[in-house]
């Protein structure tokens, strides 16, 4: 059966594993984590979100610009956050909210979908 959520993968185009770092590791600050040595070797780029991890994969031939399919981040500050994505020129998605919660979605460098959400009053 189901216990948990272990970690979610994305992936990018062959020959970002720098970008990927400087938007996931630099502006982010996600941790990186070590990728297991059976796995090296691969392009993979691992990161720790809380309790949990991201894995990013190398895929070609992948139209992420064309779907809606997204990771959420759990974030501390929204208002803070918008301000740092304004001020790197990154287009912010607002979305409906949600009781009890602020959202707004992005893309990544890469064209994945990414929705950051935080709890509110409204």
């Amino acid at each position: 059966m189901i216990i948990g959520y272990h970690h979610a993968q994305i992936s990018v185009p062959p020959g970002d594993a720098e970008r990927v770092r400087a938007f996931y590791g630099s502006f982010l600050g996600l941790q990186e984590l070590d990728v297991p040595a059976a796995l090296q070797g691969r392009g993979l780029i691992w990161f720790q979100i809380g309790d949990r991890a991201l894995h990013v994969g190398v895929e070609e031939g992948v139209d992420r610009n064309a779907t809606r399919a997204h990771l959420a981040y759990e974030v501390d500050d929204i208002t803070e956050l918008r301000n740092r994505m304004s001020a790197a020129g990154i287009e912010m998605f607002e979305q409906p909210k949600i009781e009890g919660y602020d959202r707004f979605h992005i893309r990544d460098p890469f064209g994945n979908r990414v929705e950051f959400i935080a709890k509110s009053a409204i």
